[in-house]
């Protein structure tokens, strides 16, 4: 059991841009069903998951957490599709905005501190969005691409980037 309570503190952690006050909140995850094997540091969660964490949440069919010797942990959200939202920290002079995704596979690397959204990649952040067929994310430096469908012709990476409005002047 405190595998599992390890494991869960990473399970779709996107700490580089969440709310900062979501990092003290407990996990939470509802599903039909879970299992864990202590053995192999490995956790399952199937059937309508859902998962919270202060103002994120994840809705998946299924979603695999597992641990490496080290303590690292890696986890996978499978779903038609995977969809998750979350609000950001604000930034200087603004207000916080939410960042919504969705993906069929969504694969989260404690050690390397990486996300990369899978098949059908969406994300959303305020007014802008970005689609494709792997969305990557590296967390410890917010970089971030998008690649397009190379099986298909004419698979193309979209994005929608809003117009910055100006400042006001005082």
């Amino acid at each position: 059991m405190r595998i599992l309570i390890a494991l869960l503190g990473l399970v779709f952690s996107v700490n580089a841009f969440s709310e900062k006050a979501d990092q003290e909140k407990p996990t939470n995850i509802e599903a039909s069903k879970m299992s864990s094997d202590e053995t192999r540091r490995l956790t399952i969660f199937e059937g309508n998951v859902l998962l919270t964490k202060g103002t994120m949440s994840v809705r998946a069919d299924r979603i695999v957490v597992r641990q490496d010797a080290e303590g690292y942990r890696y986890a996978t959200a499978t779903g038609n599709p995977v969809r998750f939202r979350q609000r950001l920290d604000p930034k200087e002079g603004q207000e916080g905005v939410w960042m919504d995704g969705e993906a069929l596979r969504i694969e989260v690397d404690d050690k390397k501190q990486t996300i990369e959204l899978h098949e059908n990649a969406r994300v959303t952040r305020g007014g802008d969005e970005v689609q494709g067929a792997l969305i990557f994310v590296d967390q410890r430096s917010d970089f971030y691409s998008v690649t397009g469908d190379k099986a298909k012709p004419g698979g193309r990476v979209k994005a929608t980037l809003q117009p910055k409005s100006e400042p006001e002047k005082k």
